[in-house]
C-alpha cells in the first residue's frame, strides 16, 4: 500500500514539470524581450510553441505508451526533458530557445498520459483511484499556478535561463523513483504501428493550430488559410482512418458518447479561455502595476495555493455531488472569477485580483481532477494511455490556442505594432487584458452549460457500457 502511494509521488512529478514550464515563462516574458531583442510575433512563439509541440503528440505519444510501455516511455521522456531544459537555458537567440522550446514539448508529451495510464493500473479500486487522481491534478494545477512563482524566483536571483534548470533536479528524481517503485503497463496486443496515422494526426493538429494562431495575429492571408485546410483536411482523414482501421491509434468511437465528448470539449474550452489571461496577467503585473518578476511571481500565489487545496478535495466532493454538478459549479466559479478582471484598469489594487485569482485556482482544481477521473474510468485499462492523450491533448491545444489568439488580441487592442506586447502602454494593456477575460469568462460558462447538458446521464448509466478486458502489468507494489 505505501509503495503505491509513494510510485504515486514519483508520477506527480511528471506532471509538475509540465504545469511549471507551460507558465514559467509567464515572468520571464518581459525580461527575455530585453535581454533578446525580441518581436511581438518572437513573445508569442516562445509562450506557445511548448503547448502546440504536445498538442501535436499526446494522442500519438498516448498510444505509444500503450505499445512499448507507460514505464518505459515516461523515464526515456523524462530525461530527454532534462536535456531540452539544459538546451533551452543556454539558447543564445531567439530562434534558438523557440526550437529548445520544441523539443520539451515534444519530450514533455509523453509524461501526462503515462502518468495517468499508470495511475490507472496501480489504482484499481475506484475509491482510491479518486484520490489519487485527486492528488495528481492538484499536483498539475498546482504546477501551472506555481510556474509564474518559481520563474519570479529565479529572474530574482539569476539570468533568464535559470527557469529552466529547474527542471533537471526534478528529472533526477522521476527517474530514480520511477526505476525503483513504478510497474510497466502496456496493451499486450498493441497490434502494429501506424506511421500514417500519426503524420496525420501531427498535420492536422498543427496546421490548424498554426493557422488559427498566424491568422489572428496577421489576417487571413492566403498561406495561412492555405496551412488551415492542410490541417482540416489531414485531421478528416485521420478520423476516417480510425474508424476504419483494425488497431487504431485512438477509437475515435468514443467520441459517440456525448458524455466523453463533453469533458473532452469543456476542458478545451475553459482552458482556452483561461491560459491566455492567466499568461498575461503576470505581464500585467510587471507592466502596468510596475511589480518584480519575484513580486508578480507571489501574486499569483492564491491561485496556486487553491488549485492544490480543492484539488485534493475533489475527490471528497463527488462523493456527495454528481461529477456533473461539481464540474459544472467548477466551470462556472472560473467564469465568474475572469468576468471580475473585466473591470481591470491600471489603478486597480491587488486585493481584487487576488480573491479571483483564489476562486480561479480553486475552480481550476475542481475541474480538472473531475474531467480527467472521468476520462480514464470510460475505457478498457489498456487504452488509458490513448484516452489519456485525448484528454491531454485538447488541454494543450486550448492552452496554445488560448495564449495565440487572446494575447493577439491584447496586441491589437493596444493598438501598438511591432513590440507591442513590451512596450504598450499601462492604459492599452489593461484594456487589451479586461477584453481577453471577457472573451475568457464567456468560454467558461458556455463550457458550464454544454456540461450541464451532455453529463446528465452519467448518474443513470456507466461513461461506456463495455467491460474491461484484462491487461499486462508487472507486480504492483503494495
Amino acid at each position: 500500500m505505501t509503495h503505491r502511494w509513494l510510485a504515486l509521488g514519483v508520477l506527480s512529478l511528471g506532471v509538475l514539470l509540465i504545469g511549471v514550464d507551460g507558465t514559467v515563462l509567464a515572468v520571464a516574458t518581459p525580461t527575455l524581450g530585453r535581454e533578446l531583442g525580441l518581436t511581438a510575433t518572437e513573445v508569442l512563439w516562445i509562450g506557445d510553441i511548448y503547448s502546440f509541440a504536445l498538442a501535436g503528440l499526446l494522442v500519438t505519444m498516448g498510444s505509444l505508451g500503450d505499445r512499448i510501455g507507460h514505464k518505459r516511455l515516461l523515464l526515456c521522456s523524462a530525461t530527454a526533458f532534462a536535456l531540452a531544459s539544459v538546451a533551452a537555458a543556454y539558447a543564445p537567440t531567439a530562434g534558438m530557445l523557440i526550437t529548445a522550446r520544441a523539443l520539451l514539448g515534444v519530450a514533455g508529451a509523453s509524461l501526462a498520459p503515462s502518468t495517468l495510464a499508470l495511475i490507472r493500473g496501480l489504482f484499481p479500486e475506484p475509491r482510491e483511484r479518486a484520490v489519487a487522481v485527486g492528488i495528481w491534478a492538484s499536483v498539475f494545477s498546482a504546477g501551472t499556478a506555481l510556474g509564474p512563482v518559481v520563474g519570479g524566483l529565479s529572474l530574482e536571483h539569476f539570468w533568464w535561463g535559470s527557469v529552466f534548470l529547474i527542471n533537471v533536479p526534478v528529472v533526477v528524481a522521476l527517474v530514480v523513483g520511477g526505476w525503483l517503485l513504478l510497474p510497466e503497463l502496456r496493451n499486450p496486443k498493441p497490434g502494429p504501428w501506424d506511421p500514417i496515422g500519426v503524420g496525420l494526426s501531427l498535420v492536422g493538429i498543427l496546421g490548424v493550430v498554426y493557422a488559427a494562431k498566424q491568422g489572428a495575429a496577421h489576417g487571413l492571408h492566403a498561406d495561412i488559410v492555405a496551412a488551415g485546410l492542410v490541417g482540416i483536411t489531414a485531421s478528416i482523414l485521420f478520423v476516417r482512418r480510425q474508424v476504419t482501421a483494425r488497431h487504431p491509434l485512438i477509437d475515435v468511437r468514443l467520441f459517440a458518447n456525448r458524455a466523453f465528448s463533453g469533458v473532452i470539449a469543456a476542458n478545451m474550452l475553459s482552458i482556452l479561455g483561461l491560459s491566455g489571461v492567466i499568461f498575461f496577467l503576470s505581464q500585467f503585473f510587471q507592466v502596468v502595476a510596475g511589480y518584480s518578476p519575484l513580486q508578480a511571481g507571489l501574486a499569483e500565489l492564491p491561485a496556486a495555493l487553491a488549485a492544490t487545496v480543492f484539488g485534493v478535495l475533489a475527490g471528497v466532493a463527488v462523493r456527495y455531488w454528481s461529477p456533473r454538478a461539481v464540474l459544472a459549479t467548477a466551470l462556472v466559479l472560473i467564469g465568474v472569477a475572469l468576468a471580475s478582471l473585466t473591470l481591470v484598469n491600471p489603478t486597480t489594487p491587488y486585493v481584487p485580483l487576488g480573491i479571483a485569482l483564489f476562486v480561479i485556482g480553486a475552480g481550476l482544481g475542481l475541474a480538472f481532477t473531475v474531467a480527467n477521473d472521468l476520462v480514464i474510468t470510460s475505457v478498457p485499462p489498456e487504452r488509458a494511455g490513448a484516452a489519456a492523450g485525448i484528454s491531454e491533448t485538447a488541454y494543450e491545444l486550448g492552452t496554445a490556442l488560448g495564449i495565440a489568439l487572446l494575447g493577439s488580441i491584447i496586441a491589437a487592442v493596444s493598438r501598438e505594432q511591432g513590440h507591442a506586447l513590451l512596450t504598450a502602454s499601462k492604459d492599452s494593456f489593461a484594456d487589451g487584458l479586461a477584453v481577453a477575460a471577457s472573451i475568457g469568462s464567456a468560454l467558461l460558462l458556455a463550457s458550464a452549460a454544454a456540461v450541464w447538458i451532455l453529463l446528465k446521464p452519467l448518474r443513470e448509466r456507466p461513461l461506456l457500457p463495455y467491460r474491461c478486458p484484462d491487461f499486462e502489468e508487472g507486480p504492483v507494489p503494495q
